[in-house]
């Protein structure tokens, strides 16, 4: 009897992972590991993590993530942001912006809706907008830059 139960229960397990290793490869995700410098431009990905140091113009992205001790220096226009490390240059954010406590933005930044922690900075000209329009719903900030 033991062994009869086991069979069933193997058997189910090789079922249960390939939609699990299906839906990972279906995600476009790029990641920059830590030590990593990437310098280009990046047209189509549904994620960049960002844990080393990029130097790029992002376009067609869905969501950043840069990690404690990673470096993005460029443009982007993304659906989501989370910064934990550093961003530097233009950021347009349709969506969410999030500043984590270690984060630290110093860019011209357009976004719909923002969260920073405590500790988290952001300089340089911020600008709320319309999720829908494009258009802004505020005139721009002008945050002065800490040293």
């Amino acid at each position: 009897m033991l062994t009869s139960k086991s069979v069933p229960t193997n058997a189910a397990l090789p079922t249960a992972a390939p939609p699990a290793a299906k839906s990972e490869t279906a995600t476009r995700k790029l990641v920059v590991g830590r030590g990593i410098v990437f310098s280009g431009e990046i047209t189509s990905c549904d994620c960049l993590v960002v844990e080393g140091t990029v130097k790029a113009n992002i376009a067609g992205c869905h969501e950043i993530d840069i990690a404690e001790g990673g470096l993005f220096t460029g443009s982007a226009s993304v659906d989501s942001a989370e910064i934990r490390g550093r961003f530097e240059g233009a950021l347009t954010v349709s969506g969410r912006l999030l500043v984590r406590a270690s984060g630290k933005v110093a860019a011209e930044v357009r976004y719909h809706q923002i969260e920073i922690e405590r500790g988290g900075e952001i300089s340089g000209q911020i600008q709320a907008q319309a999720q829908t329009s494009g258009q802004t719903s505020q005139a721009p900030t002008q945050l002065p830059r800490r040293a």
